[in-house]
């Protein structure tokens, strides 16, 4: 049988199971990455972790059973693990890399192999590139014998209990609710308030192949289970961590949803302002600009949309804080890399610091202190072979306007294979633009705005539909 390409994406590699993440192209990948490792003269150390879908584990097992055979001593879970496990071995350890088996929030039918860097963040693009030019280019090699597996979740959470005041959270009386949605997270923040005295319930805390039949991305959409246990609980908050644990989703008190935009500026006010954390913001394009009352503008750092792009920016400018408009949050003090478990235990800590016991009258409070954010986005499916090239010659060819506003400033953001995939027009106002943006992965095309008020930026979204449509069309 001829074998299939393996393609990287911007975080790795996922695919559907047995036609693309089976054990064959497993191994594959796995003896790549020892190649890798043994050219870059590395391969000491590597941890291995693994979410609960299906075959996670059977493929963690025979990743370390390839590498071993190459020489390479492995740091193999053994137990499902969310994703911030494994990057903080990686630093803990003293790991060179670390790898695991996860596609994060994708349906259930996929799988995927995220792989770390020595300092716990997402490989680079250039690295990532070389482990896939290395696929099928050495023999296999693979150990028979089999690896003792560890339990790598003790130094994690010991080191979560470092950072973390529980004190303040065990004395501010919080009463908290937990989805987990099936997913790597377990019950593991129930487990660790616990130990504080603490009232946490956690729903859908067994994982589960299927995620219990959901999308296990922490949306609106997906969380209706915690909006109902929020509306007829005595809550102060619900939070939601994603399948492998590294992104986090927020729900008020009343089971409303809590925009990301306004999630990234509480943590970004109350790290920078209240936790004092020196350093500046890195941000994907499409989170809110209104950080900007935060961190002083020229400390404020746009990046593509993608948490590797965050990473790499916050260690090369050693920032306090990197964002992303999906629930990813990496924390100087902690990792340069998401982490849903530690977010949350942060926005806990937050919010018992604040005196509120309930997360709407705080939600209330920051909008009379730092202003209410006008945001949206529209996500459009697109089969036209041609949207690929409207961002490339929208960036050569510009509009001069949008509307009624001038352009201030045009930013252009590259695929990691080097093609225009994001097109962000700064307009005049404070805030005010439009982020235009093509999927590597996915037919789909999509749409950012943030304005000065709901009616701009729906007026921005129908000229950015235009703008693409115009072009896919013309």
């Amino acid at each position: 049988m001829k074998k299939r390409n393996i393609i990287f994406g911007t975080d790795g590699w996922r695919g559907l199971l047995d036609e693309e993440l089976n054990k064959a192209n497993i191994r594959r990948v796995a003896q790549a990455f020892a190649g890798y490792l043994q050219m870059k003269r590395k391969g000491n150390r590597v941890a291995i972790g693994y979410d609960g879908r299906e075959n996670s584990n059977v493929f963690a097992g025979i990743f370390a059973q390839v590498l071993k055979g190459n020489g390479i001593e492995v740091l193999l879970t053994d137990r499902i693990v969310p994703t911030p496990v494994v990057s903080y071995t990686c630093v803990h350890s003293k790991c060179d890399a670390g790898v695991m088996i996860t596609a994060s929030h994708n349906p259930p039918q996929y799988n995927g192999i995220k792989f770390k860097a020595a300092h716990g963040s997402p490989f680079a693009t250039e690295e990532t590139a070389l482990v896939e030019a290395l696929i099928d280019k050495s023999g296999m090699k693979y150990a028979e014998d089999r690896i003792e597996a560890t339990n790598l979740t003790k130094n994690y959470l010991a080191h979560l209990e470092k950072l973390i005041d529980f004190d303040s959270i065990q004395s501010s009386g919080l009463k908290i609710a937990v989805d987990s949605m099936a997913g790597a997270g377990g019950t593991m923040l129930q487990d660790l308030l616990g130990k504080y005295g603490l009232a946490c319930k956690t729903i859908f805390g067994t994982p589960e192949t299927d995620f219990a039949g959901r999308l296990a991305e922490p949306v609106e959409r997906n969380l209706q289970p915690l909006s109902e246990m929020l509306r007829n609980g005595n809550f102060s908050l619900g939070l939601a961590t994603d399948g492998d644990a590294d992104r986090l989703g927020v729900m008020t008190n009343t089971g409303q949803w809590m925009n990301a935009q306004e999630a990234i500026l509480a943590l970004g006010s109350y790290y920078r302002l209240h936790r004092g954390v020196p350093g500046p913001m890195v941000k994907t394009a499409s989170v809110t600009d209104q950080v900007r009352k935060v961190f002083p503008p020229e400390e404020v750092f746009d990046v593509q949309v993608g948490f590797k792009y965050v990473a790499e920016a916050m260690i090369e400018k050693q920032a306090a804080f990197g964002a992303e408009e999906s629930g990813g949050f990496g924390f100087k003090e902690h990792l340069p890399e998401r982490d849903g478990i530690f977010s949350g235990l942060l926005f806990l800590e937050m919010l018992a610091r604040s005196g509120y016991k309930k997360l709407d009258d705080f939600i209330e409070n920051q909008r009379n202190r730092l202003g209410v954010i006008h945001y949206d986005r529209i996500d459009i499916k697109s089969n036209s072979h041609r949207r690929h090239e409207v961002l490339p010659r929208l960036a050569v060819n510009p509009p001069e306007r949008i509307g009624n506003h001038k352009i201030d400033n045009l930013q252009t953001y590259q695929s990691s294979r080097g093609i225009i995939n994001g097109l962000k027009l700064s307009l005049e106002g404070n805030p005010r633009w439009l982020l235009l943006r093509v999927s590597e992965t996915e037919p789909m095309v999509r749409v950012y705005a943030e304005a000065e008020c709901n009616g701009e930026v729906a007026a921005l979204l129908h000229h950015g539909m235009m703008l693409l449509d115009e072009y896919m069309s013309g």
